[in-house]
């Protein structure tokens, strides 16, 4: 009898360990910044690209303490609104794919709170002209985005908080307004701490480039990893947490040229050294990339390693690139010598 039940016996082995491996990646997607670059191409395109899980818009760079807040999305529509990307939004979301609004960014706009009831009047108007709510102006047309992503590098560090909690707030058991931030990768974050502390964000996607103490350099990913295992174990972000159901997200460049400053991770690297690394945690959520100007095949030659199992992504892609793209100059597999 036990000789007769040992098949059985393993094959249910066998499903279980296929199974926890699933459920670890479940939560794991990819992420993409667009808006910043003309060239980029439009939403129809990023979209139909099927490598992508959430796609999010920057930037409003400026709002808060009574300025008239402002659109800033480069060549893509100037000036604001730019309600023609209604249709191309819901385009998104009918594939499967979240669209967040960014807030903040490092550029010239100036994102400030003067007081707790200023985060409240910023939160109803994100929900009145992005969200859920009503407005005669919307700048996006009558599209309703996912949620709102907090990039914020410049302007005030104050009520940030607040803001994420006045936003959270409007989520309903119909409809939930996720909330994502998007931090450099040295702790604390200036800006976004005590945000992030509140524990009501869904996603954290760190920032892991244009910051040489926490990012990969020349071959060498302990500063990565170190930085890492902090955040992975961040207030805010620990799932062990009471009442804390964040996924955390590696934050890379899709292209060298993205930054500067670099921590540009090679694909192959990616694949063969820091995924199997940062996704041991339960809450690992996967990579978002700067941005969709720089991605030109990146996305593709990670998709499945990334996560395989997402609905938006096409595998027929990935194999395809991979045929004819993994000897190109540009996007070397590994570092050069």
């Amino acid at each position: 009898m036990a000789a007769r039940l040992l098949p059985l016996f393993l094959a249910i082995i066998s499903l279980l360990m296929i199974s926890s491996l699933i459920r670890s990646l479940e939560g794991s997607g990819i992420g993409i910044y667009w808006g910043q670059n003309g060239d980029e191409g439009d939403l129809y395109e990023t979209c139909n690209r099927r490598t992508y899980d959430y796609v999010i818009i920057a930037f409003l760079a400026t709002f808060g303490s009574g300025q008239t807040p402002v659109l800033n999305l480069a060549g893509h529509c100037i000036p604001s609104p730019c309600t023609f990307l209604s249709s191309q939004i819901q385009f998104c979301q009918s594939l499967g794919i979240k669209v967040f609004l960014s807030l903040g960014g490092g550029g010239s706009g100036r994102p400030v709170l003067s007081s707790p009831d200023d985060a409240l009047e910023v939160a109803a108007h994100l929900w009145n002209n992005f969200l859920g709510g009503q407005s005669d102006s919307r700048p996006l047309g009558d599209a309703i985005l996912d949620g709102i992503d907090f990039d914020i590098e410049s302007g005030s560090n104050l009520y940030w908080d607040d803001l994420a909690r006045a936003l959270s707030n409007y989520s309903t058991p119909e409809r939930k307004v996720y909330l994502s931030a998007a931090p450099q990768c040295p702790l604390p974050d200036y800006y976004l701490d005590r945000a992030i502390r509140t524990g009501v964000f869904d996603y954290v996607w760190v920032q892991f480039y244009k910051n040489p103490p926490c990012q990969y350099s020349l071959g060498d990913t302990n500063n990565l990893f170190n930085c890492w295992s902090q955040w992975a174990s961040y207030p805010g972000v620990n799932t062990s947490f009471p009442a804390v159901n964040t996924s955390l997200s590696l934050g890379l460049l899709a292209a060298p040229e993205a930054a500067p400053s670099s921590g540009y991770i090679p694909p192959q690297v990616l694949i063969d050294q820091v995924l199997p690394f940062v996704e041991q945690i339960s809450n690992y959520g996967g990579v978002m990339l700067w941005s969709k100007y720089y991605d030109t095949y990146y996305s593709e030659l990670i998709r499945s390693y990334v996560n395989p199992d997402v609905v938006a992504y096409d595998k027929k892609v990935h194999d395809k690139v991979l045929c004819h793209r993994l000897s190109s100059s540009r996007y070397l597999l590994r570092d050069e010598m």
